[in-house]
């Protein structure tokens, strides 16, 4: 006998059960076409895997082991690239975080830096001009009060003395005479020290 010959007529025989089952549903009743049926499709598994085993028995292994790759090799997938997509984008967030920070505080110090040392160099250079022009005229002010101050009364000493020793020796003429030339030293005195102050 050939196998596969006997295997035809073994499923032939399943495939009338079968039908001989659907025909007692309908002529019998529901119950007992159900029953049979039942029964049929089970033997006919128990059948399919006893062939199974006898022709291929590693056929459960092969399946379970396609089986177990598939899954694994989906989940495996599946993990890896949630993992590397949260981590790339972790670090990309981080890395562009950090990047736009330091670009911003260097960006931000360098312009404070500059606006601020301009700014503070304006401002102190026009107040030291201003300080310095107010103090130096007050202060060439009142140096040129005293100085012609001083002088004033020295030439008022000076003629005073002009005048009584004029008096005393010559007349009204000579005493003129010194008047205009003590007045003339005086008054280039006078000028060139203020020159000299300014």
């Amino acid at each position: 006998m050939n196998p596969n010959r006997v295997d035809f007529l073994i499923d032939l025989a399943y495939g009338l059960l079968l039908f001989l089952a659907i025909v007692l549903i309908v002529t019998v009743g529901t119950g007992i076409g159900i029953a049979f049926g039942l029964g049929t499709l089970v033997s006919y598994i128990v059948h399919v895997v006893w062939k199974m085993a006898r022709f291929d028995p590693d056929w459960m292994t092969q399946e379970l082991t396609e089986n177990i790759e598939e899954t694994l090799t989906e989940e495996v997938t599946e993990s890896v690239e949630e993992q590397v997509t949260a981590e790339m984008t972790e670090t990309v967030g981080e890395q562009v975080a950090e990047e736009v920070t330091e670009s911003v505080e260097e960006q931000v110090t360098a312009e404070m830096t500059e606006t601020v040392g301009e700014q503070v160099a304006e401002e102190v250079s026009e107040s030291v001009e201003e300080q310095v022009t107010a103090e130096v005229t007050e202060n060439v002010e009142k140096t040129l009060k005293e100085e012609i101050d001083t002088l004033t009364s020295q030439v008022e000493d000076i003629n005073e003395r002009i005048d009584s020793e004029a008096g005393d020796e010559a007349g009204a003429g000579a005493t003129e005479d010194e008047e205009e030339q003590t007045e003339g030293r005086t008054q280039r005195t006078t000028e060139s020290e203020t020159d000299e102050t300014t």
